[in-house]
């Protein structure tokens, strides 16, 4: 099994974030989103140490999904540039790894 994925965004308000994640999950771009508790973010943007709490999802994709759900993203974000981060999911229980591919078939 392969072409499963992990991917991560940060958003500014819960409200946005669940928004989202009913998004990806209802347009099977994602199996599954987590939308983690606030935390505190610290980085710097445009030369300019900067702080805010965000909520961070973890989804849950296939590959063949991740276009679809990298613009899906970009389109209805409020941030210039957010995180959208890509990890493959090279282990995990084959049962859930097939959900996932079943989930996101388009």
């Amino acid at each position: 099994m392969h072409g499963h994925l992990l991917v991560l965004t940060t958003y500014p308000d819960r409200e946005g974030a669940e928004q989202l994640a009913t998004k990806l999950v209802q347009n099977s771009l994602a199996a599954c989103v987590n939308v983690l508790p606030a935390m505190r973010s610290f980085y710097v943007w445009k030369g300019q140490p900067t702080a805010g709490d965000e909520y961070l999802l973890l989804i849950k994709t296939h590959e063949n999904r991740y276009e679809a759900l990298e613009k899906t993203i970009l389109a209805i974000h409020p941030y210039e540039l957010p995180e959208i981060i890509a990890t493959p999911i090279t282990q995990g229980l084959s049962g859930y790894l097939n959900w996932i591919e079943s989930s996101t078939s388009p």
